[in-house]
């Protein structure tokens, strides 16, 4: 095959993912927002369960992992993302007619159904890797992973703009678009090429799992993606109680939008570059960069209470974010062959769903005892163990270096 070839394929496929990855992400934005404001209304003055719709939503998509990821190795990438939009599509459903019921419970397995897909599309980044020549594996896995930044704008404006939309419910009309969002992808993946896996491939089940998790490599990727998402959710998913529950300062749901807009532009805007400074100074160095711009945020988030403040450390929170997930992410390309792809990618993303699960049950409950200050003390503990993780790995690579010359010598 030419070099040209490849190149053409592989643009349509990473159109086709990328259309989709900002559809999910568009989702996730407008779920992130609403959810939380519907929880308010839904539970009063007693928040001690606000979070527990976001947290629903990631128990879901950490449920969907694995099964994912074996969907897809017998069914092909194609029909397991739409199998998991479908699913999306269906949750979102549930979730509008429980805001109209004013239920709670319904509201919460709703919003856990429409979770499950995020553990089909979170695969679409590694998707992006598969369909890519090999110069070009960090690249599109940072342009997939950067489009989402549509959803910084499309999710929260769309989630006030449909709030009374279709009936006069707050939030119902939100999540017949979501639902609406979730469908649109189930479309748009069946355009999508990627290679399946072959015979031999498939009947190869590769090392055992236990030897691959051992690894520096991989124990270095979920560390950077797990504590950095986990770190990134946890100050995340209180913003907008916090905000919009204030005696001090009064925010209006605009200012709440404005923040989580501007977060999610930190989180995926870098990714245009996230790949090519990879390439140019290494993953390990760009992950110890990422703790140390999520620290900068905890610093900010500690100093003040104002619009200006909330803006600066959720931005900081969202580039820090980027850098570490995306270097995860590459980092777990790096440890499987074609035929352990499955149980490596979902047990990766299992480790990280369940550990954001937690961590936003967790945050509700921080929060409602002890407050905004000490959910961003939380944070410390995770953001050293992603520092001294890369600098293990930097040296466990120095070391094989070392070993590989003297051997050549």
């Amino acid at each position: 095959m030419s070099d040209r070839q490849p190149a053409t394929h592989n643009f349509k496929n990473l159109a086709v993912l990328t259309i989709c990855q900002a559809l999910f992400f568009s989702g996730r934005t407008l779920t992130f927002f609403s959810a939380s404001l519907v929880a308010i209304a839904m539970l009063g003055d007693d928040l001690t369960f606000a979070t527990v719709p976001i947290s629903m939503m990631l128990v879901g998509t950490s449920a969907g992992t694995l099964p994912a990821s074996f969907l897809m190795r017998a069914w092909g990438r194609k029909w397991g993302f739409a199998f998991g939009s479908v699913i999306g599509a269906i949750g979102a459903l549930i979730a509008a007619q429980a805001v109209a019921m004013d239920n709670f419970v319904l509201f919460n397995i709703g919003i856990l159904i429409s979770g499950i897909y995020g553990g089909f599309a979170q695969q679409y980044r590694f998707a992006a890797a598969e369909v890519a020549p090999k110069h070009l594996k960090e690249k599109n896995i940072s342009i997939v992973i950067a489009v989402s930044v549509v959803g910084a704008f499309v999710g929260p404006e769309t989630a006030l703009l449909a709030k009374n939309w279709i009936t006069a419910v707050p939030f119902q009309g939100t999540f017949w678009v979501l639902a609406g969002f979730n469908a649109i992808s189930a479309i748009v993946i069946l355009n999508v090429t990627i290679p399946q896996l072959t015979k031999q491939e498939f009947q190869d089940t590769g090392r055992p799992l236990s030897r691959i998790v051992a690894s520096p490599v991989f124990i270095v990727a979920v560390v950077a993606a797990l504590f950095g998402y986990v770190a990134m959710n946890f100050l995340m998913v209180v913003t907008p109680l916090t905000m919009g529950t204030l005696k001090t300062v009064i925010f209006t749901h605009e200012n709440i939008k404005l923040v989580i807009q501007w977060h999610v532009v930190g989180m995926f805007l870098p990714g245009f570059l996230t790949g090519h400074l990879i390439k140019k100074f290494g993953v390990v160095r760009i992950i110890a960069t990422g703790a140390a711009i999520l620290l900068a945020s905890v610093i900010v988030a500690l100093t003040g209470l104002t619009l200006n403040h909330f803006l600066g450390a959720l931005v900081l929170l969202g580039i820090g974010w980027n850098f570490t997930f995306t270097g995860g992410t590459i980092l777990v390309t790096e440890v499987h062959s074609p035929a352990e792809r499955a149980k490596v990618q979902g047990t990766n993303d299992f480790l990280i769903f369940t550990g954001l699960a937690i961590s936003s049950l967790m945050a509700g409950s921080v929060y409602h005892f002890y407050g905004w200050d000490w959910v961003n003390y939380a944070m410390l503990p995770m953001i050293l163990i992603i520092l001294l993780s890369a600098l293990w790995l930097r040296s466990v690579r120095r070391k094989e270096q070392a070993a590989a010359k003297m051997a050549a010598q």
